[in-house]
């Protein structure tokens, strides 16, 4: 796209846990003439922010339709459960599933794992919210097992959290309307969270390479061109002495035929 046709910003929404500062700063110093522009929303909002055109892309938590969503993976989250500073887990550096079966953990409505069975003990009710138990886990109800951005998300300074093998994970993607031809400023972002150069022809028609017999012409007409110059340098140029050095013969003989000797004397 050149001219008039370049989209004058970029909307990327993104899910709560996800921090896009360090590619929306990439961008910045990419396209500083396209403004990116952050859409918040929730896990469960944004693939059908996407969807809708609400946003050209995000960054979303797996999984989505992919039927009306394409998606690339980007990394994977580790499960954290989140409990008070003075719980009896926080001596160890991580704890089991085996671990929480006595205690009491609360499932959010807006939980983000995928759990087969979940571990412990239910609530009597579900929180509303991953904020909503937060609370209840700071007044000592039970323990909360989320995502660690979301742990780090939610801090405060009466809780803490550890690392919980074996759990259901969750996986971050970036995603954007299914298509037939991804847009260029998508193309641009995917670009970005890849770690491509500023240099990267992905998304664009990059200059197709010379077919090798063309090489090979160019190459043959060099060499002849090389010769013709050096044979023409040798016959209509007189070559200079080197510096430093004298004209061999010229000295002596110039010598001698510019004076006339003294005749001996009889």
């Amino acid at each position: 796209m050149t001219g008039s046709d370049i989209p004058s910003s970029f909307r990327l929404a993104y899910v709560p846990g996800v921090t896009p500062t360090k590619w929306v700063r990439v961008w910045r110093e990419r396209l500083p003439h396209t403004s990116l522009e952050l859409v918040q929303a929730t896990a469960a909002e944004a693939p059908g922010l996407l969807a809708g055109g609400g946003a050209d892309a995000g960054l979303v938590r797996l999984p989505v339709d992919r039927g009306v969503l394409s998606a690339i993976p980007l990394y994977t989250e580790t499960t954290v459960v989140v409990i008070p500073k003075d719980h009896v887990a926080t001596a160890a550096e991580e704890v089991s599933l085996a671990e929480l079966s006595d205690e009491i953990v609360l499932h959010p409505l807006d939980d983000l794992l995928d759990w087969e069975t979940l571990p412990g003990r239910p609530a009597v009710e579900r929180p509303a919210t991953t904020a909503d138990a937060i609370e209840l886990v700071a007044a000592g109800v039970g323990v909360l097992l989320v995502p660690q951005s979301l742990a780090r998300l939610h801090h405060r300074k009466d809780l803490t959290y550890r690392p919980v093998p074996g759990a259901p994970e969750s996986r971050v993607a970036l995603s954007w309307p299914e298509a037939e031809v991804t847009p260029d400023l998508v193309e641009e972002f995917i670009g970005i969270v890849r770690g491509r150069t500023v240099n990267s022809t992905r998304g664009r028609a990059a200059t197709p390479p010379r077919p090798a017999k063309d090489k090979a012409k160019d190459k043959g007409k060099a060499k002849d061109k090389a010769k013709r110059g050096g044979a023409g340098g040798g016959s209509g140029a007189r070559q200079k002495p080197a510096a430093g050095r004298k004209p061999q013969g010229g000295g002596r003989a110039g010598g001698q035929s510019g004076k006339r000797g003294k005749p001996r004397g009889r």
